[in-house]
């Protein structure tokens, strides 16, 4: 009775899901298939799913597009170095239940798939179309999702999208850039999730490192200063032996937003303008050249805020290894330790730089259970050990964990504002050197403001005592001036001479009144 009560249902939900085919527009069926022309789109109808051609090109891609903006913007190709030559193209469910793209009607072999391991035997198995951009593969009878393209990104990030490691399933989500503007197939660039040492998010231009977003401050990526506290995305961070991804949500349904790595390497956010019809961009790193990794080389330092200098200096303790390419403003060459016997005598401590983007962390130990000041004290033990930061130092519960690196340090840059403090251990002739140059710039600020007060209050006294002396003087003028022009002519010369002559006897009654 079961079994047969369980058929009916399957049947009775496959002649429900058929009838609703004829009016709905996000799903196809298993029995199904779609033609080059034919388009489904999601319920809200934000995106769309079908054939498309990019440019000028006439060649046909199967993806995933925005539906409501004007300017095509694909989000999602499936057959990116596959494409089909004509518009025979077809899109079908496979009998093991894959969804796959097939250059013909006729076809056999298809150029692009699903590729769900295990045969799908559910009979309901649909594909569907999100309002997020999500393209799935489930059973509606159970709710039970067995791919989606979100798990498959290509050049494009979307919010909802999750963006990293997870071992349950093994999938590791990462973005790839389009070969050019007309061409989707994989490029050179791709950016990811390292999930070595303590996690950052990583560019690459094939093996070679090419941007580094600094590691996760608790509640932004280090070198990502415009992600502050009025970001306009939630951003949810997951940091486990489990899971390590990073998922942005918006926090209005209007926003139209998309975060792109082009084919030149430039990672870009966008949104929508929906009233200048065109997409408006805010955000895009590599920016500058601090931003491109390890600039300044093994121990160098970035600070680009001084336009007139050269970029690149050596960490505290540290000094060019080439002095001559240092000098023609190459700095590739890096730095080494001033002096290295002095580092581990007891005698040292740790110079301070604030508004950091910390070196690369994919090498570094990791303690999240204690607090800045053991984290020192641990350092201080450790002769390998070169320097220390919070793990978390803009967590909602206070800084806390312990980041300490071991041997060479690299890409460290500074900011205006943002970025974390960051501990270098030098030995104690350069930290009096560090303090003594006023490394926090707060000597030096006290300085020139009681430099200046006392100035100020010179010219101050300066000032009183000179319309001091001018009122007095101007008291003794007056009275001869008010007594001669009322009672005499002064154009009798005599007669002013003779009592300018008696002003200056002090016992005169006139001078009295």
């Amino acid at each position: 009775n079961k079994h047969r009560m369980k058929k009916f249902l399957s049947i009775f939900f496959l002649f429900t899901l058929l009838i609703q085919s004829c009016f709905s527009v996000n799903t196809i069926m298993r029995t199904q298939s779609l033609r080059d022309g034919d388009v489904i789109f999601s319920e809200g109808k934000r995106f769309a799913f079908g054939f498309f051609s990019v440019g000028t090109s006439k060649l046909r891609y199967v993806g995933i597009w925005y539906a409501q903006v004007s300017e095509q913007t694909v989000v999602w190709v499936a057959n990116r170095d596959l494409p089909i030559n004509d518009t025979s193209g077809h899109i079908k469910f496979s009998s093991r239940g894959n969804l796959c793209v097939y250059a013909s009607a006729n076809g056999t072999e298809p150029i692009w798939s699903t590729d769900v391991v295990d045969t799908i035997s559910e009979p309901a198995l649909v594909a569907k179309l999100s309002d997020s951009g999500n393209l799935v593969l489930l059973d509606p009878l159970t709710g039970k999702s067995f791919w989606e393209s979100f798990n498959h990104p290509t050049n494009t990030f979307l919010p909802f999208m999750k963006f990293g490691y997870t071992r349950q399933d093994g999938l590791d989500r990462f973005m790839t850039s389009w070969r050019s503007p007309d061409d989707p197939g994989f490029g050179n660039f791709t950016y990811r999730i390292d999930r070595r040492g303590f996690p950052q998010m990583m560019m690459y231009k094939g093996p070679t490192l090419w941007w580094r977003s600094g590691s996760w401050t608790g509640q932004r990526w280090s070198g990502v200063p415009e992600m502050t506290n009025k970001f306009i995305f939630n951003v949810s961070f997951v940091n486990n032996p489990d899971e390590v991804s990073i998922t942005y949500g918006v926090l209005s349904p209007l926003v139209i937003t998309r975060m792109v790595l082009n084919e030149t390497g430039i990672l870009q956010r966008f949104t929508w303008n929906g009233r200048d019809k065109k997409w408006i961009g805010f955000w895009s790193a590599p920016e500058e050249k601090c931003d491109n990794y390890n600039h300044c080389g093994l121990n160098g330092y970035c600070d680009p805020t001084s336009p007139d200098k050269f970029e690149c200096t050596c960490l505290p303790g540290y000094e060019p290894k080439k002095p001559q390419d240092w000098s023609l403003r190459d700095a590739s060459s890096g730095c080494k330790r001033r002096d290295v016997a002095s580092i581990c005598n007891g005698k040292e401590g740790f110079a301070k730089l604030k508004r950091v983007k910390v070196p690369n962390t994919s090498a570094v130990s990791v303690d999240m259970n204690i607090t800045l000041k053991e984290c020192e004290k641990r350092c201080l033990r450790n002769c390998s050990c070169v320097a220390y930061a919070s793990a978390y130092h803009e967590s909602e519960d206070g800084a806390k964990g312990c980041l300490t690196w071991h041997g060479d340090m690299l890409d460290t840059r500074t900011y205006l504002t943002s970025g974390q403090d960051f501990y270098l251990r030098v030995d104690k002739a350069e930290l009096a050197r560090w303090n003594g140059n006023g490394s926090s710039g707060k000597r030096r600020l006290v300085f020139i403001l009681i430099s200046l007060i006392v100035v100020a209050m010179l010219l101050m006294m300066i000032l009183f005592c000179f319309i001091r002396r001018r009122r007095q003087s101007n008291r003794r003028k007056k009275p001869l001036s008010t007594f001669a022009s009322s009672s005499f002519d002064l154009e009798d010369s005599s007669i002013l001479d003779d009592l300018e002559d008696k002003s200056r006897n002090r016992e005169l009654p006139l001078f009295e009144l």
